[in-house]
């Protein structure tokens, strides 16, 4: 899989790449090696680095499959990375060199997928860790891709838009030069200090050097709709999130676990984190019936037991910049205060290794919803665990958004809209139907109820029915694992992860199997 890359691109397959770096430039910039870091600044003292926590999950969920040693190596590696740097001129004249990373974790199916995040903790051990968590999330849910994740190790903040266009689309030429982005190659995606805007210059400068490509807008997902996006997509992982949960708070069994009542409704949410994942998140359970009763953003934390309005905390936000001292709720300067209020679910949706050895005995709620990245450690797994708390992984819950992607992907790919071709047959059909019911029972709708029941799906509604029914199948299939082997929800999603990768390298005819 590794002979589509030239030589010249320096390019090197990860047997052992965190001990090795491997730089590339282009343009003629200089050569600057540097040393990698080997630990995020956001790892806790005393825990392992990202990536070996990444590793030592996998490691737990090899322990209850039946493959041979071989695959389980290889599966814990990272294929190839390509890692530069550049030089950038800032409009004060100051000339700075950035980092970049984009690590391709598993080719076993094309085209690899994983966000583009632009953050200070960006490093070579964070993507290839996050690369590898993509490859595992797309198997659990059945998203037909290999995993990959890339970065620019910056903080967007200190740069003006016109700044953030021409560093992405540098980004983005490194890539292609590299054959590193492609519809059928490696599609980015938004992630950490990203967005639609960067996911459009990505796609317009990949269509300025590829365009021959009649799929060209596949190169990216993540687009707003005018630029070849899909309806949905924006508020997919914090949709996701709900959906998962609710599978799991919906189950008797895990229920009967905790001694808790079924259901979302009345139960209390602490939300940390308050981007796009975590303000979607904290919407749909409200309007669910749950009562948010904590968010936290960089800063300030809102607490409230009679239960927080995320959309009017979010115009709050809008208007002041800030969610602090929201009416009606207690504000303190720590956003980790969310982590510790009394609540039944408790969705960490903030950084990576929020949750670890220091602080988690300290955690009150009995179910943690992980809606971002690692948030919880090994060693504070183990503490939970033994408190008997539930814990549903992320590679599973936030898995809304690659799904949606995935959906976006086919809309690129097919060059038509979802629902464009059946909505109005569909609505025909439905309403030649009820009029037939109504002339039997002599029956009158109202035009609210006749317009309700015969509505054809948007695209909105089939992307949102696609993304419950993957994470309902996915839940479905955790839980029985997790059952069947007498093991956490985490190891069993890594199973069926494992499993799905292991007979996909199977059927290709990988010899090691």
């Amino acid at each position: 899989m590794l002979s589509r890359f030239s030589a010249s691109s320096r390019v090197a397959p990860l047997s052992n790449i965190a001990a090795r770096p491997v730089t590339t430039t282009s343009f003629n910039a200089p050569v600057i090696r540097r040393d990698v870091p080997t630990r995020s600044l956001s790892t806790p003292v005393g825990e392992p680095d990202f990536l070996s926590m990444v590793q030592t999950f996998v490691d737990r969920g090899c322990k209850h499959v039946k493959h041979d040693a071989c695959f389980l190596k290889f599966i814990r590696t990272t294929d190839c990375v390509l890692s530069f740097s550049f030089p950038f001129k800032k409009k004060n004249g100051e000339l700075i060199m950035l980092d970049a990373y984009r690590a391709q974790h598993k080719h076993h199916r094309l085209p690899v997928k994983g966000g583009i995040r632009y953050s200070t903790d960006v490093n070579l051990q964070e993507v290839q860790a996050l690369a590898g968590l993509m490859t595992f999330k797309c198997a659990v849910v059945d998203v037909p891709f290999g995993g990959a994740k890339g970065g620019i190790c910056m903080d967007p903040k200190e740069y003006t838009e016109d700044e953030l266009e021409r560093i992405t689309r540098r980004y983005t030429l490194e890539l292609i030069h590299k054959n590193f982005i492609g519809p059928g190659l490696d599609v980015p995606a938004p992630d950490m200090g990203t967005g639609g805007r960067e996911m459009s210059w990505i796609a317009n400068t990949y269509r300025e050097f590829k365009s021959e490509d009649v799929n060209a807008l596949g190169c990216v997902t993540g687009k707003p709709v005018n630029q070849g996006g899909v309806r949905g997509r924006t508020e997919a992982t914090g949709l996701g999130v709900y959906y998962g949960v609710r599978e799991f708070v919906d189950d008797a069994t895990v229920m009967g676990r905790l001694k808790l009542p079924l259901g979302v409704r009345g139960k209390r949410v602490s939300v940390q984190g308050f981007g796009n994942v975590g303000y979607y998140t904290a919407k749909y359970f409200h309007e669910a019936g749950a009562k948010v009763v904590a968010i936290s953003e960089f800063g300030a934390c809102v607490i409230s037991p009679n239960g927080i309005d995320p959309i009017a905390l979010m115009d709050h936000k809008n208007r002041t910049g800030s969610i602090a001292n929201f009416p009606g709720t207690q504000t303190t300067q720590d956003p980790q205060d969310a982590l510790y209020v009394e609540c039944e679910i408790l969705i960490p949706a903030a950084a990576e290794q929020q949750i670890n050895k220091l602080n988690a005995d300290r955690i009150k709620a009995p179910l943690i919803g992980e809606a971002a990245n690692g948030p919880v450690t090994v060693a504070a797994e183990d503490i939970l665990l033994k408190k008997n708390k539930i814990i549903i992984p992320d590679f599973f819950l936030n898995a809304g958004g690659v799904t949606v992607s995935y959906f976006e992907w086919l809309k690129n790919l097919s060059h038509v809209r979802f629902g464009r071709l059946n909505k109005k047959w569909e609505e025909h059909g439905k309403t030649q139907l009820v009029d037939f019911v109504e002339s039997q029972l002599n029956v009158k709708m109202t035009p609210a109820q006749r317009a309700h029941i015969v509505m054809g799906a948007s695209e909105e509604t089939l992307v949102h029915s696609g993304l419950e029914d993957t994470m309902i199948n996915a839940a479905a299939e955790t839980k029985k694992t997790a059952k069947e082997l007498n093991i956490d929800f985490r190891t069993a999603g890594y199973v069926n992860a494992i499993n799905k990768i292991a007979n996909s390298q199977r059927g290709a005819g990988m010899i090691f199997l």
